[in-house]
C-alpha cells in the first residue's frame, strides 16, 4: 500500500486531498494541530498525527512513527494580515514565516531523512506553493514573501534529492474555494470589489494525486492549477 503524509490536513486543500488519497487506497498520515478535527476522518487507512509543524520535536516524532513514506504533501500554511507592510506587526510576520517556511522546512527535512534511510530508498515531496510565488496580491507581503521562499526550497530539494531517488515538485494554486479564499472574498466584498474567479478544491486534489503517482523516473517540477477566468499570471 502506498503511503503519504499530508500537512494541514484538517481542512481545505489538505482535508480534501487526504480524502481523495484514502479513496484511492493509500495509507494517509494526517498532520494538523487540532486532534478533534483530524479525528473526523475515520477511514481505516487514515493515521491521525496531531502535530504543530513549527515544532521540531513533534514533527520528527510524527514522521518517525509513521514509518515508510512514499510521498509528502507539504501543504500547511497561513495567509497572515492583509495590509501594507507599514501596518504589519512583527509578531504577525514571524508567525507566517514560522508556519509557511520553518514548518515546510521541518516537514521536508523529516521526509527527506525518512526517504533517504528507508528500503527501497527514495520518495517524493510535493510542496504547496501559490500563484503568489510568482505574482502577489495586494496587501500580502507576509504570504508572498514566504511563498517565494517555498520555491527556493523546492528547487534545492530537487537537486539534493537526486542522489537518493527523492523527487521534489511544487503545485501553485490559484483560488481553490477554501476558507482562505472565502475570507478574501468577504474582504473584497466589504471593499466593493468584484468576486474572485475560483475553482473546486477537488480539482487541486486530483492534481496532487497525478504528481504523486508518477513513476520514479518522472517528476512534475512545477504545476500551476488556477481558476480558468483568473487574470494572466506572469512567471518571470
Amino acid at each position: 500500500m502506498k503511503s503519504i503524509i499530508i500537512t494541514g490536513a484538517s481542512s481545505g486543500i489538505g482535508r480534501v486531498t487526504a480524502e481523495h488519497f484514502l479513496g484511492q487506497g493509500w495509507r494517509v498520515g494526517l498532520i494538523a494541530r487540532r486532534a478533534d478535527t483530524l479525528a473526523e476522518v475515520t477511514h481505516e487507512n487514515a493515521v491521525s498525527m496531531p502535530c504543530d509543524v513549527t515544532s521540531e520535536g513533534a514533527v520528527d516524532v510524527a514522521f518517525a512513527e509513521f514509518g515508510h513514506l512514499d510521498v509528502l504533501f507539504n501543504n500547511a500554511g497561513m495567509f497572515g494580515p492583509q495590509t501594507t507592510i507599514d501596518e504589519v506587526a512583527l509578531d504577525d510576520w514571524t508567525q507566517v514565516v514560522e508556519v509557511n517556511l520553518t514548518g515546510m522546512f521541518l516537514c521536508a527535512r523529516a521526509a527527506f531523512r525518512q526517504m533517504r534511510a528507508q528500503t527501497p530508498q527514495g520518495g517524493r515531496i510535493i510542496n504547496n506553493g501559490s500563484i503568489s510565488a510568482f505574482t502577489p496580491r495586494e496587501g500580502s507581503v507576509c504570504y508572498t514573501t514566504t511563498k517565494h521562499g517555498v520555491s527556493g526550497l523546492t528547487k534545492t530539494l530537487s537537486l539534493d534529492g537526486r542522489a537518493f531517488d527523492i523527487a521534489c515538485g511544487q503545485i501553485d494554486i490559484g483560488n481553490a474555494r477554501t476558507d482562505l479564499v472565502i475570507n478574501l472574498e468577504k474582504t473584497r466584498a466589504a471593499q466593493g470589489l468584484n468576486p474572485l474567479p475560483s475553482m473546486a478544491v477537488e480539482d487541486v486534489a486530483r492534481s496532487v494525486f497525478h504528481m504523486a503517482t508518477l513513476p520514479p523516473e518522472a517528476n512534475v517540477q512545477s504545476m500551476m492549477v488556477m481558476a480558468t477566468k483568473m487574470p494572466h499570471i506572469g512567471r518571470g
